[in-house]
């Protein structure tokens, strides 16, 4: 470990392995280290059954769930967006080749109850039981704009400027009504709360454009799930990271972040030994010195022996539930998956409900999307503080990642990673710094 290295990378969390991949891609000296055995940190998968069982201090009753080793179950499950960032991240940098996707058959939002198919083009706003008959003309009218709009053409504004303009004032011009609003800006946009109406309307209008180009590419909803569970992200980008010459070492004790008289990073220590280093990039966990508590997210995983109702049978899916419709501040999301994935014993689910917490009862505020997944055969229960970083890294030249949010999708975890990268580097990540001989994923 006497070597200097450029970067070291403390633990495996997804969003570790990509800034590792992408810092080896752009021609850094990285070495990845994780005091953990396995990877994935916090967003790892866990295999067989009987070690998530273990986790929560459960007894696995016998022969209930199939063979153990069939299940890959996910810590903090999310899915992918067709045609968002974190898709075109393993595109660009070839790491598709070492993962198999399938799409998630249906998307939801909860409305008075009871759930309905998010519309996305005209012809599913006009069949949509969401609206009455009215509202329905308006919403597809919001929608025909949407499509048409071009960021860089103003002619394909209309009369309505949505960079100096909000969100609000756009629902307002089609005369969309609270409950319209509350699902396009939830279920369509996937905001976890209400700021964004205060927002100029072209980061909403943009948003949109992600959801129904995404599905555009698969049909039956915009989200995708690797086969194998989540697991499988991590290592694709440390695979990624070792072509381009970074080094690996799990199960390695870090025992201190070594810091200059000026409070710059010069190595990392573990035992008698110090790599020396220019940076260090880590989770929270690491560096509890330079983080804060921004609040706390809850997360209950469920094995389910059954789809959820009135889903059509889905054998994946993903429910928003804004949060207007249950008195929140924050949505609950509600994700499924199964065997198809490659993650379960045949004929059985996981179930995933989440949210930020808001009240001394976190269990109490996930009840109306553990209702959703009801009747449950094994809960498992998880509060989780929500940290972040009490600087942005530049004096330190230590850059550390948020906490997982409550999000069932990866849109702000790629976020968080590009923005470190920016911070880290002092420029946006070069997708043409890639060699081509990887593959040819992007032709």
């Amino acid at each position: 470990m006497d070597e200097e290295y450029d970067a070291i990378v403390l633990g495996t969390g997804l969003k570790e392995c990509i800034l590792s991949g992408m810092l080896s891609v752009s021609g850094k000296k990285v070495l990845h280290i994780d005091r953990n055995k396995y990877y994935g940190g916090e967003s790892a998968s866990i295999t067989p059954l009987e070690d998530l069982f273990a986790r929560f201090g459960v007894e696995v009753p016998e022969g209930t769930y199939g063979r153990g080793r069939d299940w890959n179950v996910d810590l903090i499950p999310k899915f992918l967006m067709a045609n968002g960032m974190l898709v075109k991240l393993l595109i660009h940098t070839g790491v598709t080749r070492y993962l198999e996707f399938k799409c998630v058959e249906g998307s939801y939002v909860y409305k008075g109850g009871k759930i309905s198919k998010v519309p996305v083009d005209q012809k599913e706003a006009l069949a949509s039981d969401l609206m009455g008959m009215f509202e329905k003309r308006r919403f597809r009218n919001f929608l025909i704009y949407v499509q048409d709009f071009i960021q860089d053409d103003p002619k394909t504004w209309k009369d309505f400027d949505p960079t100096s303009k909000n969100m609000q004032e756009l629902y307002d011009k089609f005369g969309l009504d609270k409950n319209t609003q509350d699902f396009t800006g939830h279920a369509l946009a996937l905001y976890r709360d209400d700021d964004y109406l205060a927002e100029p309307a072209v980061k909403t209008i943009n948003r949109i454009k992600l959801y129904s180009d995404s599905l555009a590419r698969y049909g039956k909803s915009p989200y995708l799930y690797p086969m194998y569970g989540l697991g499988e992200l991590p290592q694709g980008f440390a695979r990624l990271s070792a072509i381009y010459g970074g080094t690996y070492m799990l199960d390695k004790p870090i025992d201190e972040i070594v810091y200059d008289g000026s409070g710059k990073v010069v190595g990392v220590r573990s035992g008698e030994e110090v790599a020396k280093c220019k940076q260090v990039y880590c989770d929270p966990t690491y560096v509890p010195d330079k983080v804060r508590i921004k609040g706390k997210v809850i997360r209950c995983i469920c094995l389910l022996d059954h789809p959820i109702q009135n889903t059509k049978d889905a054998l994946s899916t993903q429910i928003i539930i804004p949060q207007k419709q249950v008195g929140r501040r924050s949505d609950i999301y509600v994700s499924l998956i199964s065997s198809t994935h490659q993650v379960s014993a045949k004929g059985w689910f996981i179930g995933m409900v989440s949210t930020t917490v808001e009240t001394d009862h976190p269990a109490d505020e996930i009840k109306p999307g553990l209702d959703l997944l009801a009747p449950i055969a094994q809960k498992f229960i998880c509060v989780s503080d929500y940290y972040e970083p009490t600087d942005n890294g530049l004096q330190s030249q230590v850059f550390i990642s948020e906490s997982y949010d409550a999000t069932t999708h990866f849109e702000t975890t790629c976020l968080d990673v590009l923005d470190i990268f920016k911070r880290g580097t002092g420029e946006d990540f070069d997708f043409s710094k890639i060699k081509q001989e990887l593959g040819d994923e992007e032709q």
